[in-house]
């Protein structure tokens, strides 16, 4: 019999985190772990205000197919995610927390990675970017120069100044350079940057339109871009991939958007049959998270795995990202564990017998 428990967390920052659309500088993230005899599996979700999930609405959504979870025989995680998939078809960040725990648990179950269960291998694999959030240019300056020998950094943009911002940043260091603008320019800005920003030697622009720009508007910026162009928020879920085929150069897949590894897995591989360009980013989170997103690498061109970078501390070990290079833990499955018991960092309220936090 498979046992569930839910951990709510808030992870400090070690920086303020501003993007085009907001900041924080706590996130709160949800823990599901998985159990059956004595071994556990770990899966992460963070809260989201800009899709609508809480920890209470993915609490609520996992508590309501626990009895399904608890009563599962173990198989697969595919099978798994099937099942809840149609209990709980409009919470992808539920289900993701859930599918992750299952193929942490499954690969540990089996004594492998979860990459390998996959039947990928650990070879060939692109590092890590470095995230800097929009800040005052004195400030994202400092920020870049905190972290100083990382060979990408991706760089937050939105503002009104943004090639000043770039060119600032480009006379600290001859690194890569990405740029995302969450949504925050129109065409023309687009367009216009994209020749600007690739003179200062910036890689490609993710998600510059916001995601209910017209088909033509996403069009012409593909067509006219001097940068390869990524989505992000046009990219959620499988149905998304093919229409972002022709619009977009390529797709940033995360996994608590999309549903977890499951799903994540065909949209990769459904995206380069597609000739595009294959993505994994994340949220800020914990090394839960991270250790998860960093088994699909085999399967990406770009990685955006710096979350748990971002944080003041982590509460988990897994993998590690060290200057953006991606190294497998001492575990199997996704490689998760607790550096301390999450309880510890709880929540106030309710614990149910059973063991569940709220």
């Amino acid at each position: 019999m498979m046992r569930v428990r839910l951990h709510r967390l808030n992870l400090p920052l070690e920086h303020e985190f501003k993007i085009a659309r907001g900041s924080m500088t706590v996130q709160r993230s949800l823990v599901v772990e998985l159990e059956v005899d004595g071994i556990t599996g770990f899966g992460e979700s963070t809260e989201n205000d800009y899709y609508g999930f809480s920890l209470d609405s993915m609490a609520g959504s996992i508590e309501s197919c626990s009895e399904v979870i608890e009563s599962y025989r173990f198989g697969s995680p595919e099978e798994l995610w099937m099942r809840l998939h149609s209990l709980i078809p409009n919470d992808p960040f539920a289900l993701s927390a859930i599918d992750l725990a299952a193929h942490d648990l499954f690969g540990k179950l089996a004594g492998r990675h979860t990459y390998d269960m996959l039947g990928l291998e650990w070879k060939d694999l692109p590092d890590s970017s470095y995230t800097i959030g929009i800040d005052n240019i004195d400030k994202m300056v400092a920020k870049l120069r905190e972290r100083p020998d990382w060979r990408i950094y991706k760089i937050k943009l939105g503002t009104s100044h943004d090639v000043d911002i770039i060119r600032q940043l480009r006379n600290e260091t001859q690194a890569i350079f990405r740029v995302d603008a969450n949504c925050g320019w129109t065409v023309d800005e687009t367009v216009a940057n994209s020749f600007a920003l690739k003179a200062l030697g910036v890689e490609f622009i993710e998600q510059p339109l916001p995601a209910d720009a017209s088909v033509n508007e996403h069009r012409n910026v593909f067509r006219e871009s001097a940068l390869p162009i990524v989505a992000d928020e046009n990219c959620l879920i499988e149905s998304d991939v093919e229409k972002c085929h022709g619009i977009f150069h390529g797709v940033n897949i995360k996994l608590c958007k999309c549903g977890g590894i499951t799903p994540a897995v065909r949209m990769l591989r459904h995206a380069r049959s597609l000739g595009m360009r294959t993505m994994v980013g994340c949220m800020v989170e914990s090394s839960v998270g991270i250790s998860a997103a960093a088994q699909l690498l085999p399967l990406l061109d770009y990685a955006d795995l710096d979350g748990a970078e971002l944080l003041a501390a982590d509460v988990a070990v897994g993998v590690k990202v060290t200057n953006g290079v991606v190294r497998l833990g001492n575990h199997f499955g996704n490689g998760v564990a607790p550096l301390r018991s999450f309880q510890a960092v709880h929540d106030s309220g309710r614990s149910p017998a059973d063991g569940r936090g709220a």
